[in-house]
């Protein structure tokens, strides 16, 4: 009956290794699709130059955030600044594949049924951004808001690779001089 019990154990941790090695696969797979960047420098309409940055285009930047893998750390270049309302956002991508939860950032201008009116945590809304592959069309629900100011930076990833060129949005709170 030892053998028995002991083969068994055996078994179930085999099982539970082979498992675990599956969900961290899936796990980085879709965390993978989540961070596929676009780099289109198109803006938004109605969309304002921030009257007072306090980095001005062609600062160069330490960016604080950790949006995406190799970002938090990395030295970047302000390209423009505006003055709008910063959204974090939950969002299933009209691509497919799992939803994205606390995204950051989209603006004002970038969701469809905003306006002029500023969006409260927990309204649903269609996203006009195309910063991700499966943003643009996507149903989202708004997790919390900020005033602030908004920049669109280039930088190269800490962790190497290819220079992220157009990054949409970091916002004040997450950057800092050079």
């Amino acid at each position: 009956m030892k053998k028995i019990t002991i083969a068994f154990i055996g078994i179930l941790f085999v099982f539970s290794i082979i498992a675990c090695t599956d969900n961290k696969k899936e796990t980085e797979t879709s965390s993978e699709n989540e961070h596929t960047h676009t780099d289109s420098a198109e803006l938004p309409e109605n969309l304002e130059p921030a009257k007072n940055p306090t980095y001005m285009d062609g600062s160069s930047i330490i960016i604080e955030a950790d949006h995406m893998k190799g970002m938090k750390g990395a030295e970047a270049t302000v390209l423009s600044s505006f003055d709008t309302t910063a959204y974090v956002v939950s969002y299933t991508p009209t691509t497919g594949g799992k939803r994205v939860d606390n995204h950051k950032w989209v603006i004002q201008e970038e969701i469809n049924e905003a306006g002029t009116k500023e969006m409260t945590p927990g309204t649903e809304v269609t996203l006009l951004a195309d910063h991700m592959e499966g943003m643009k069309g996507a149903a989202a629900e708004i997790e919390a808001a900020e005033k602030t100011t908004v920049y669109m930076v280039d930088y190269t990833p800490t962790t190497g690779g290819e220079k992220v060129t157009n990054h949409k949005w970091v916002i004040e709170e997450e950057i800092k001089a050079k």
